[in-house]
């Protein structure tokens, strides 16, 4: 039972987070970071064009949460060294321009 209310817990705080990294994060800030760190990654895993990790049909992000664990992880593996408001305002900018969630 105290199991099952932690886990509760713990994914009501980290969907508030996620809500909230949507919230406070300021897409136009989230664009220049996508802009200067993550096109040419991306473009080079989809011949060209970085956008196709956003709107291929088998994308991975269904849920804001893994949004947000998804731009963690990115910023981890390439040392972008973004603190948690930078990620924010990637989340923002990609929730505005591909996802869509609420």
């Amino acid at each position: 039972m105290r199991a099952a209310l932690l886990v509760m817990c713990v994914a009501g705080v980290a969907l508030s987070a996620s809500a909230m990294a949507f919230d406070k994060g300021d897409p136009k800030l989230g664009k220049a970071l996508v802009d200067k760190s993550c096109v040419s990654c991306h473009a080079s895993m989809y011949g060209g064009d970085g956008s196709k990790i956003y709107t291929r049909p088998d994308h991975k992000v269904k849920t804001p949460q893994q949004l947000a664990a998804r731009i963690s992880g990115c910023n981890a593996n390439t040392g972008a060294g973004w603190f948690p408001e930078e990620e924010a305002h990637v989340a923002a900018y990609l929730n505005q321009q591909y996802y869509k969630f609420k």
